[in-house]
């Protein structure tokens, strides 16, 4: 599958979540390889007023959209796959003012189970804010599933 490909269909699971669209998170770029997505800074996900800090909880949601997005850049088909487990370990807080970026990659697809790694950071990925390892559950093609085939219409 090209990578065009992967980062339209990418594009379409995001632009599904109605949370990543008010936190503006955006897919970056989209392989084989792996997916990354950007979370701009905002002062809507400052998390300590007095230093400018982004929430950790932004930096999560970041990360676990990230894990289980990158699961496209495996599967021949789009299949729904739930979050089973995440782990963040958070090496250091985010700098303010900057975007953050999250990447992740499949590193073992089963039957059931889809297993991914990845980390975020800001300007330098050998600087990472945060390591994150998640599994997800597979569906299968069977389930009710979004159709990354068309454009979801958006709820007001």
């Amino acid at each position: 599958m090209s990578d065009n490909i992967l980062e339209e269909r990418a594009r379409r699971f995001l632009s599904a979540l109605r949370h990543c669209q008010v936190l503006g998170i955006a897919v970056h770029d989209a392989s084989a390889a792996g997916l990354t997505l950007r979370l701009p800074y905002s002062t809507q996900i400052i998390g300590n007023p007095e230093t400018g800090v982004i929430h950790g909880g932004a930096i999560t949601t970041l990360m676990d959209t990230t894990c289980g997005i990158s699961t496209v850049c495996v599967l021949p088909e789009f299949e729904i796959c739930p979050t089973l487990d995440l782990r963040i370990d958070y090496m250091r807080p985010a700098e303010p003012h900057k975007d953050v970026y999250g990447f992740a990659e499949c590193y073992r697809v089963t039957e059931n189970v889809i297993f991914t790694r990845g980390y975020a950071y800001q300007d330098n990925p050998d600087e990472p804010i945060a390591h994150v390892v998640g599994a997800f559950m597979r569906m299968g093609k069977g389930s009710p599933k979004l159709d990354v085939a068309k454009k979801p219409e958006v709820a007001q």
